[in-house]
């Protein structure tokens, strides 16, 4: 009763006083706010920006109502220690829950994280398995991870054809990463034949 006491009063946006001091109270976050912070890394930054105010409200969402935006913010949280305890293995529980839930920056942060041994040991197959599922879902920097992974030996060959067709088929306004896109896309190419390189730019893989 209490949480949806406080998950209530955190709907309005209210001036309290207290001692004198005027403090506004931060309106709760949607799903696409949340999911849209997320995409931008900006998530963690503003839970300090709103002072912490929601961490009630988003430990209820991410642990009661099993929401995997708020799943993954209250990961990201307790593993980092913004505005409560560190607890990285907590943290990377609700991380893990958010991507078993099919969040795609979930299990891009996963992949990451076995990647370069973040929080945990380097493990080149569990990273693999988790960004190759996020890249599916179109999300970008895993795609561009996983042809780094490729082109740097791993993986397997009957892989590429569809890692290749996902970046091919990418869109992005940032003339940077279009670029860099452009270098792996090449590279990837020369380790397939040229018939299978013309196929996965149709899509057909």
């Amino acid at each position: 009763m209490l949480r949806l006491l406080i998950s209530f009063l955190m709907l309005f946006s209210v001036t309290l006083f207290t001692h004198g001091a005027s403090i506004k109270a931060v309106q709760v976050y949607t799903d696409d706010i949340l999911l849209d912070l997320i995409k931008e890394n900006k998530h963690l930054s503003q839970v300090v920006i709103d002072e912490c105010q929601l961490v009630q409200d988003i430990e209820a969402r991410a642990t009661i109502s099993e929401k995997p935006a708020f799943q993954f913010l209250w990961g990201d949280m307790l593993a980092y220690g913004v505005c409560i305890k560190k607890d990285i293995p907590l943290g990377l529980h609700y991380m893990r829950e958010a991507a078993d839930q099919g969040l795609p920056e979930a299990l891009e942060q996963l992949g990451r994280y076995y990647h370069v041994g973040k929080f945990m040991q380097v493990d080149m197959r569990q990273a693999i398995i988790f960004l190759k599922e996020a890249a599916s879902l179109q999300n970008l920097n895993a795609q561009i991870r996983l042809a780094e992974i490729y082109n740097e030996g791993n993986g397997s060959p009957l892989d590429f054809p569809e890692l290749y067709a996902q970046l091919h088929h990418s869109v992005t306004d940032d003339k940077k990463i279009h670029r860099k896109i452009s270098i792996l896309l090449s590279d990837l190419a020369e380790k397939m034949p040229t018939r299978v390189v013309d196929m996965a730019k149709q899509g057909k893989y």
